[in-house]
């Protein structure tokens, strides 16, 4: 598995486009109105569609060699106009960790 890779849920998409919109790649496209990643080892793991996506439904594979030991995130805003992104790690032996990063201060110094 390509460790700048995405998986996307096709169960959980909603079919809303926002990720296939911001993908820098164009990688994401849209069909029988789900989102689906042309080519995963094209991706540049920028991240950029697991923050759009407001059902959750979009991973990201952490590979062993980032220190993530094989697992996935994904991410998740409660509301629209929330500043706070809450970050999901699962990883390889069932554990799992949450995040909570404040979108508006993050690139504070």
């Amino acid at each position: 598995m390509n460790i700048m890779s995405i998986e996307i849920n096709r169960d959980m998409c909603i079919g809303c486009k926002k990720c296939a919109e911001v993908c820098p790649g164009s990688l994401i496209s849209i069909s029988a109105n789900k989102a689906k990643i042309k080519s995963v080892e094209r991706c540049w793991g920028c991240a950029s569609c697991l923050k759009e996506c407001p059902v959750c439904a979009i991973s990201f594979f952490l590979g062993e060699d980032m220190g993530g030991l094989g697992g996935k995130m994904s991410v998740y805003k409660p509301n629209k106009n929330d500043t706070a992104l809450h970050w999901f790690i699962s990883l390889p032996d069932k554990t799992s960790r949450k995040i909570i990063t404040d979108t508006k201060n993050a690139n504070k110094y």
